[in-house]
Order: C-alpha cells, then sequence, then structure tokens
C-alpha cells in the first residue's frame, strides 16, 4: 500500500523554496507561508458532507495520520459543512480567526468557494483544494482523475450489458451527481465521452447534493417513463445514490436487476456488489490522496515548492478561472465482484469480516473466502 514519505525530511526534500499566489489572485502553484515544521503550526481541514461515508470514515483520518507523519507537532483544525455552502464559509472564518497557517479544503460548491480562497490569501495563508478543485486560484490541489472515473464507470457498464447481449439497442439511465460539485460534471462528461453512441439514454438527471432520496425519486420517475423492463442498465454516480436507485428498482417489483454503476468503494456498495445487487464501484485509493494533501499543506505553510514524491508527480490542471494549478490526480480503479479481493480488501481498505456480515455470508464471494 502507498505510504506518503517516511517522515517530514524524507517529505521535504522534494521540495524547492516558493514563492506564493501571484497578484491577480491566481496561484503560482509555490508555498507562500514561512511556518516551521519543528516548532509546528496550525492546519486548517474542511471536508464538505457526511452523506458519503468517505470523509469522516477516511478521509480525515488519513489525512491526521499523514499529518503527523511529517509534523508532529502540528495542529490539526477540522471542521464539516454537511453540504452546506454559507456553513462551510462560516468554518472557513473561524479557522482563519483560529490563525491556522494552511487550508486544506474540499469545497461545497466550487464557484462560492472562491470567497473562501481569496479571503485566506488575503491573510497570507495559502490554500490547498482537496478532491474538488475550488474556484479562486489555490495554491495546490490533489484529487483523482475525475474525468477517467466517469469513463471507467462507462466502460464497466458497456461490459455489463454486452455480458447481458445487450448493444446499441440497450437502454439506460444516467443518475449524475450533484451540479455544484465540479468533479461531478468531469464524471458525467467522461461516462458521456464512452456511452454516447453506444447506448440509447432514456433518462437522464442531475443529482442535488448526491443525495440518495432525490436518486431515488429520479429512478421511480425514469421507471414510470421508460418502464421497469426497458430499463437495461443504470449509470449511478456514485454508491450512495445507487442505494436509492436499488430501492426504487425494488419498490417497482423487479427482482433481475440491471447492472448499476457506482463510485467510492463504500462497504454498503461493496457489500452490493458482492450480492449482485450492484455491478460495480469505483475504488478511488483514499490514503494517498490524503497524504498527498498533507505533503501539499505542509510544503504550503513552510513556504516550500512541492514537487511530488516517489510515486505521484505533478501536472497542472486549469480551474474555472483559466488558473493553472500545480496539481496531483491519482488513477481510479473499477471494482467488480472479481476485483474485491485485490483492492479494498488487500489494501487494507476492509476486511473480510466486515463484509461477509451476516447478512452476506451466504454469496459466492464470502462462501469462497471462508
Amino acid at each position: 500500500m502507498f505510504r506518503a514519505a517516511v517522515g517530514a525530511a524524507a517529505a521535504l526534500s522534494l521540495l524547492a523554496a516558493g514563492c506564493g499566489a501571484t497578484t491577480d489572485g491566481a496561484s503560482s502553484g509555490d508555498g507562500g507561508g514561512d511556518a516551521s515544521v519543528e516548532e509546528g503550526f496550525k492546519v486548517g481541514l474542511l471536508l464538505p458532507e457526511t452523506q458519503t461515508a468517505r470523509y469522516e470514515e477516511f478521509d480525515k483520518p488519513y489525512f491526521e495520520e499523514g499529518l503527523n507523519e511529517l509534523c508532529e507537532n502540528c495542529e490539526l483544525l477540522y471542521q464539516n459543512a454537511d453540504q452546506e455552502t454559507s456553513k462551510q464559509q462560516d468554518q472557513a472564518e473561524s479557522l482563519l480567526t483560529s490563525g491556522v497557517d494552511v487550508l486544506v479544503l474540499d469545497a461545497v460548491d466550487a464557484e462560492s468557494a472562491s470567497g473562501i480562497v481569496q479571503n485566506a490569501q488575503s491573510q497570507d495563508v495559502p490554500v490547498v483544494a482537496y478532491d474538488r478543485l475550488a474556484e479562486g486560484g489555490v495554491d495546490y490541489y490533489v484529487s483523482f482523475d475525475n474525468r477517467r472515473v466517469g469513463e471507467v464507470q462507462g466502460q464497466s457498464l458497456l461490459q455489463a450489458l454486452d455480458q447481458n447481449g445487450g448493444g446499441e439497442d440497450s437502454q439506460i439511465v444516467m443518475i449524475n451527481g450533484s451540479p455544484t460539485d465540479p468533479n461531478a460534471a468531469k464524471f458525467k462528461q467522461g461516462a458521456h465521452d464512452v456511452l454516447d453512441g453506444q447506448v440509447e439514454i432514456a433518462k437522464e438527471y442531475d443529482t442535488p447534493e448526491w443525495n440518495p432520496d432525490e436518486a431515488q425519486v429520479e429512478m421511480e420517475q425514469a421507471i414510470t417513463a421508460v418502464g421497469a423492463d426497458e430499463i437495461d442498465g443504470v449509470y449511478s454516480a456514485n454508491d450512495g445514490m445507487a442505494a436509492g436507485i436499488v430501492a426504487a428498482l425494488k419498490g417497482a417489483g423487479v427482482d433481475d436487476l440491471p447492472p448499476i454503476t457506482g463510485q467510492d468503494a463504500e462497504i454498503a456498495g461493496i457489500q452490493r456488489v458482492i450480492s449482485g445487487e450492484q455491478y460495480m464501484t469505483v475504488y478511488k485509493a483514499i490514503r494517498p490522496e490524503a497524504e498527498v494533501a498533507a505533503e501539499m499543506a505542509v510544503a504550503a505553510a513552510t513556504g516550500e515548492e512541492y514537487e511530488g514524491n516517489g510515486e505521484y508527480g505533478t501536472t497542472e490542471v486549469e480551474d474555472g478561472n483559466g488558473n493553472e494549478i500545480k496539481s496531483v490526480l491519482i488513477d481510479p480503479i473499477p471494482v467488480t465482484v472479481d476485483d474485491v479481493e485485490d483492492t479494498v480488501i488487500s489494501d487494507g481498505f476492509y476486511t473480510v469480516e466486515e463484509i461477509c456480515t451476516d447478512r452476506y455470508a451466504d454469496t459466492d464471494f464470502c462462501q469462497d473466502l471462508q
């Protein structure tokens, strides 16, 4: 499994002295702080919501572990916005008032977050965009290749449809993510790149706040409009919404569920995959993402330029305002039932016992591991 650096010295040996944000608010890709690893400093972490299990269970603790490895005297100040833009803005202001030396921001709304970024930069506090690229000219950005996420979801769905004897006549429903999440737009774009011209998209929805209940309602509407028996597959942008989609299909009396995609490798999503209720999910190795974010935060706070580490190099990503942001993008991994053991289990993301609870103990997957 990927581990970031073996310590602050090893990680920071990859850095070179840098300078800060440019005068027009756009990031130069360099850190701008003068904090000290030896003395320690304050790091603010803002995560967007709790509906998706990953943030509280993985992102926050992994980031904290990575930070502690690099800077044992650093203090982490953490807030979660519960999907409320105004709440995140207030939280950011509170952290800045508390004297954080760097802000790590996973924005609820990327465009609205520009105010947070500009406020931080006006106080000489660098900003690392985490998972979602906030507007305003952040200093660094770490995420996954989000267009590629949509591509692998679309490719997996086509694979499943082909296994079922489908082709261009197959009808699918697309349940996309939140319209305020720039990642959702990338997932959607990647999926369309693969699916357009290969299947008929009978109905398509963008789902406010990634809400599973909204996804269930959207799927119920699609079933009414298209007919349950006429839906050959469902593109779901993440696992939480897949749960609502499964509920809608079962509520309509569908016993033989069509292939359904997902993302985030949530425990419930993995369990649906091994039981056959969901065809696939996307495993995004959160530990390296969180650890790279910690490396970037330490670099930015101490005025060093982040140049990647031994496993992940940097690239440039353009934000919505045309700013070129120094970034690290990690490849996503598609996971069907055949891949669960070699991904989330072998990486220690979940144990066999966590997956194979009493409800799933009789699945072929769990039986084969006994």
